[in-house]
């Protein structure tokens, strides 16, 4: 196992590396300069050379490149064009907010993912089953922007229960301790569904066809035949087997949940790394930008990673491979 994992993270180096130097030269491929947004038009030349220099926008692009990717591997983000601030303190602050709302909708996602499968595949064939995966397959369908914005006219306008925007409410300070805790509950309800129901649909499916034939096998006749209740034939024997594979998805979700927060966050003004890169893509502040797609790519690898051990961890043949 630990030789299959060495050469799964050897691998996984030059993944990285050539991510995020595609990633640099896109950047700065891209129309427009920094300097722009400090200057006004009317500046001289000479004055925005200045500005260009301070920045280190000035020196050959292969340059930049290199001096760039040995800060990298000091872990030196630079300072963020926008706000003067270290790039990593500005990570720093943002992540916790990520990781609560991708940790929450990982919940929702394997939690109403496995119940809405379980149910549809006791039901196979019925309305009820029916009616569940035309759900699931409108709702894998739907984009996450969409449907956040419809989240927030229903529940926070339309029926004002929820809060639309933010982390915590303004008095949040001033609310009892069980205020507290409500108003963070609160405020992350809308962002989590918007970014865990279409995943979670796609769980749904995997687990009703997952279901369907565990529920098939001679282990679970068997299991009726001693007397075992539904229950426990259901629970303790096919969903047991049928949810194993599932070990392999919390890897790939984790990334593809990172990836969509950017728009989520963004719309729910949440302050976490997908606001915090859609406001550098924006204002071309490009140490903010390639801090987040560093980190984006760690965990892009990271999860496959993750997969891959685990699955391997079920299926032992893989390591053979």
């Amino acid at each position: 196992m630990l030789t299959y994992a060495g050469r799964r993270l050897l691998l996984a180096v030059p993944t990285v590396l050539g991510v995020c130097t595609l990633l640099f030269f896109a950047l700065h491929a891209a129309p427009g300069d920094p300097a722009d947004r400090f200057l006004d038009p009317r500046f001289p030349t000479d004055v925005r050379d200045a500005m260009s220099h301070n920045l280190g926008l000035d020196r050959p692009l292969g340059i930049q490149y290199v001096r760039w990717l040995g800060a990298l591997i000091r872990l030196d983000f630079g300072h963020s064009f926008d706000q003067g601030r270290p790039v990593l303190v500005i990570l720093g602050e943002a992540i916790p907010n990520t990781l609560v709302l991708c940790a929450t909708a990982l919940v929702l996602v394997f939690t109403l993912g496995i119940a809405l499968g379980v149910v549809s595949a006791l039901r196979r064939g019925t309305a009820l089953d029916t009616g569940l995966t035309l759900g699931s397959l409108a709702l894998y369908s739907v984009p996450g922007f969409w449907l956040a914005l419809m989240l927030i006219m229903v529940f926070a306008y339309a029926l004002p229960v929820l809060p639309a925007t933010g982390v915590v409410s303004w008095d949040h300070d001033l609310m009892p301790w069980y205020g507290r805790l409500w108003d963070r509950v609160s405020h992350l309800i809308l962002p989590a569904i918007a970014l865990g129901v279409a995943p979670a649909a796609g769980v749904a499916r995997y687990v009703r066809a997952a279901m369907i034939e565990a529920l098939a096998q001679d282990y679970v006749r068997a299991a009726r035949a001693r007397g075992l209740s539904p229950a426990r034939v259901v629970l303790g024997h096919a969903l047991r087997n049928a949810a194993l594979p599932l070990v392999t998805l919390l890897g790939l979700y984790l990334p593809f949940l990172l990836g969509g927060s950017v728009l989520v966050e963004t719309i729910f003004a949440w302050p976490g790394m997908g606001a915090l890169m859609y406001g550098a893509i924006d204002g071309q502040d490009f140490p903010v930008v390639l801090g987040c797609g560093v980190l984006y790519t760690l965990a892009v690898v990271a999860g496959n990673l993750l997969a891959d051990l685990l699955y391997a961890a079920v299926d032992p043949r893989v390591r053979l491979a």
